[in-house]
């Protein structure tokens, strides 16, 4: 469809809030509208919502100085208000929480969500490489940032407005995919490391276990997994719940694939009461992923799976189903292909089947 925006951020956090927020202004007016409009439709009153990312707020302002100062800066750079950047920033937790409390929209109207990957010397070329496609709503404007920590260079991408970006890679051989999971006892009002500061960090680590350390603690408000790589530790991808975590590392010569759905629930006693009402797009996507990606994948094959239409609603590659409401419409808005001994993000902006991937390096 288009480039991404690539920021090269510089300076103090703070200034770096400021860079985002001047050169990404009208994406992120955009962003708080969509989402704004998604969390009210979910069944959220406008004081419930103001409540709640008053609460996030908080516990940004709590859990990092950092980062804080950066949504200081986007609030200031982008003339937003600081109670709009942390909805944004928080929209992980508001969003998926809003949808479990209310029940609405139904689990089938929403087929989105992401199919990630990674294995070491799975794919032609050898070395660790991951990817994904992130499936999400229409309408969501993003961009790729690229800031120092202390030594290390982090390069990822990050929804417009959101201070830390949450699929990407860095200089130290560190490189992240992310899956929205679910379980009953996800509760949004638990005192926790949100998920976009946890993302952030993970992006910033400089070895194998402090990544995977800031996966899985402290426990999660609300599920998710992450996807972890390393040039020198290997692939894992990290299922976390507020009941627990789990660490599946590859241990074949085949890539490691993760979903939607927790690989063995019963290994930390969650309940997906979201999967009962018919859902199967994740269990379609996982299985159909790791059929193609039979090893040694070369590039060609590997972005052949990132398009492939198997499934037609519920495939890898999505686009929006045109009797589904306007504002509940998802489609694959990035694909990603991470090469971590190389330095190289290579992605699509939109789904990978209507462009050929763009390639940016460290």
């Amino acid at each position: 469809m288009s480039e991404l925006p690539l920021l090269h951020l510089q300076g103090s956090p703070y200034r770096q809030g400021v860079q985002h927020g001047r050169q990404l202004k009208d994406q992120i007016a955009n962003n708080i509208e969509v989402y704004r409009s998604r969390m009210l439709t979910s069944g959220l009153k406008e004081d419930q919502l103001a409540e709640r990312s008053q609460r996030y707020l908080g516990q940004f302002t709590g859990k990092d100085a950092a980062y804080r100062a950066i949504m200081d800066g986007i609030a200031e750079g982008s003339g937003q208000a600081l109670l709009d950047i942390a909805l944004l920033n928080a929209r992980y937790e508001l969003l998926y929480s809003a949808w479990s409390e209310f029940g609405k929209p139904t689990a089938e109207s929403i087929r989105s969500e992401c199919t990630s990957f990674g294995g070491r010397d799975a794919f032609e070329g050898g070395g660790v490489q991951l990817g994904q496609n992130w499936d999400w709503f229409t309408g969501i404007e993003g961009a790729l940032l690229q800031w120092k920590s202390g030594e290390t260079t982090v390069l990822g991408f990050t929804e417009a407005g959101v201070a830390g970006a949450k699929i990407g890679l860095n200089s130290a051989g560190i490189g992240l995919c992310v899956n929205g999971l679910g379980a009953s006892a996800d509760d949004w009002k638990a005192d926790s490391v949100p998920f976009h500061l946890r993302t952030w960090r993970i992006l910033q680590s400089t070895s194998f276990e402090q990544a995977v350390g800031y996966a899985v603690a402290p426990r999660p408000a609300c599920s998710a997994n992450f996807f972890v790589g390393s040039v020198d530790g290997g692939v894992a991808t990290v299922e976390t719940s507020p009941l627990g975590s789990r660490v599946i590392y590859q241990d074949t010569a085949e890539p490691l694939v993760h979903a939607n759905h927790f690989r063995t629930p019963e290994a930390l006693g969650v309940h997906q009461s979201w999967l009962e009402s018919g859902r199967v797009s994740t269990y379609h996507r996982c299985e159909r992923m790791e059929t193609l990606l039979d090893a040694p994948v070369s590039a060609e094959d590997l972005h052949a799976a990132m398009r492939d239409h198997e499934g037609g609603a519920i495939a890898i590659c999505r686009h929006p189903v045109e009797t589904d409401p306007a504002e509940l419409q998802t489609h694959t808005a990035l694909a990603a292909h991470l090469e971590l001994d190389a330095g190289r993000f290579n992605y699509t902006w939109g789904p990978p089947c209507e462009s050929e991937f763009t390639t940016v390096s460290l």
